[in-house]
């Protein structure tokens, strides 16, 4: 192969990498309105359109138990939604994609009624379709020292109303 043919080889296959690149921008927008979505179906009470965010696969860690699956998650959270009132809120304040765009993980303050920061969340967000991200992991931590500290800002600060 010629030294011409060569180099436009190589070019060619630079573009096309650059082409198959996901826009990370666009994926971790798109994780931080999916993970807004999320937290509104609780403040709306709206167990369906909570359950529309759930991977089938999805683990959630409800304290020592593991929820295996949405129909799981489902069964261990409609408690949550029966009261008029939700019992805690939450909204991002981190959200990070993998550079292939298949996997993000989403980070933020869990407050109670009052607006207290109580826990942090933190989730796996799958895309399963082109724009279309689920959770198939979540589990909160204990809040560090910088949570307390930072948690007297607004609860709705990562989220638009």
């Amino acid at each position: 192969m010629g030294k011409t043919a060569w180099m436009g080889a190589l070019l060619m296959a630079a573009a096309l990498q650059a082409q198959a690149q996901p826009d990370l921008a666009q994926a971790r927008a798109q994780v931080w309105a999916a993970e807004c979505a999320f937290a509104r179906s609780m403040a709306q009470r709206d167990l369906a359109a909570f359950a529309s965010h759930l991977s089938a696969q999805a683990l959630f860690f409800n304290g020592p138990e593991v929820l295996r699956g949405s129909a799981a998650v489902l069964a261990g959270w409609t408690g949550f939604f029966d009261a008029p009132t939700a019992p805690f809120s939450w909204a991002p304040d981190q959200v990070e994609v993998l550079a292939d765009g298949s996997l993000a993980y989403s980070t933020g303050l869990v407050r109670n009624p009052q607006g207290e920061a109580i826990v942090r969340f933190n989730s796996v967000w799958r895309q399963e379709a082109p724009g279309q991200w689920r959770v198939v992991l979540d589990k909160g931590s204990p809040l560090s020292t910088t949570d307390r500290a930072a948690a007297g800002a607004s609860s709705a600060a990562g989220c638009p109303p």
